[in-house]
């Protein structure tokens, strides 16, 4: 017997937090009787589930990265007019982003039907790093980046990064403007267009924004709307850091390689 929440996120119905609140709006039936409540035992071999209706399926697992063009939205949106970033991989598999971004940000996207797999990925108390280029207007001064990782307040929140370094004039995605800059900024736990917030506040608004890593996953050479099977190395590393919740570091830094381009937090 396993949790109702458990069995729709590993059939790729959604990720385990949409699930259940799927289940709580009465979407969910077994047996013929719509079950409301969360952490209901069901046995997915002989019990009949039904989601809006319809009967789920336990599909094999499928685990893609993908390049979002801007423009794109990340997940399906039945109210929006915008392609999304789904309809770049063919096929009917049931998949869902492991991290969102917003339309006009670009860079990696996970993508997978493995909804137990992506709420770990998502949910802020495992601290899976994600980092992003960002070009900004202006040069930032180093008063400004400390302003960064030490935070501001943003309606009610406290929004902050866990590392900020400038990062080249030239990059893969192109050369800064005289009047821009380049920077790469390692965040655990992004907010809804939270970079471009804390920017903004600081007088140093967001032209461009591309994510280039999550967690061991990279974006690499990966071209725009294009996308791979993850590797099993690469599952294989993420469901060893899902399996295990990371500690709150102190005041983190940024330590940049010169073979990748890569930016990581370590402690001091």
């Amino acid at each position: 017997m396993e949790r109702l929440q458990k069995v729709l996120a590993q059939a790729g119905v959604a990720s385990r937090r949409h699930a259940e609140e799927m289940i709580s709006a009465g979407r969910v039936r077994v047996n013929g009787r719509v079950v409301t409540q969360l952490g209901a035992q069901v046995d997915p071999e002989t019990d009949k589930i039904l989601v809006d209706q319809r009967p789920i399926v336990i599909e094999t697992k499928a685990y893609f990265l993908l390049h979002k063009p801007k423009g794109y939205l990340s997940d399906r949106d039945d109210t929006a007019n915008y392609k999304t970033a789904l309809d770049l991989i063919p096929g009917d598999l049931r998949l869902f982003a492991a991290g969102r971004l917003d339309l006009n940000s670009e860079g990696l996207l996970f993508l997978t039907n493995d909804g137990e797999l992506a709420n770990r990925l998502t949910h802020p108390r495992y601290e899976h790093e994600k980092e992003y280029l960002v070009l900004v207007m202006g040069a930032p001064e180093d008063k400004t980046l400390a302003r960064l990782t030490r935070g501001i307040p943003y309606e009610g929140e406290w929004l902050r990064a866990d590392a900020v370094a400038r990062a080249g004039r030239r990059q893969q995605f192109g050369e800064a403007g005289r009047d821009q800059t380049w920077l790469r900024i390692v965040l655990h736990e992004g907010k809804k267009r939270q970079l471009r917030h804390m920017c903004a506040a600081l007088g140093h608004p967001v032209t461009r924004l591309i994510r280039v890593r999550i967690g061991p996953l990279l974006l690499g050479k990966l071209a725009a709307g294009a996308y791979r099977k993850a590797t099993r190395d690469e599952i294989a590393q993420l469901q060893k850091q899902a399996q295990k919740r990371k500690p709150r570091n102190p005041k983190p830094r940024v330590q940049k390689s010169k073979a990748n381009f890569k930016a990581r937090v370590t402690p001091p």
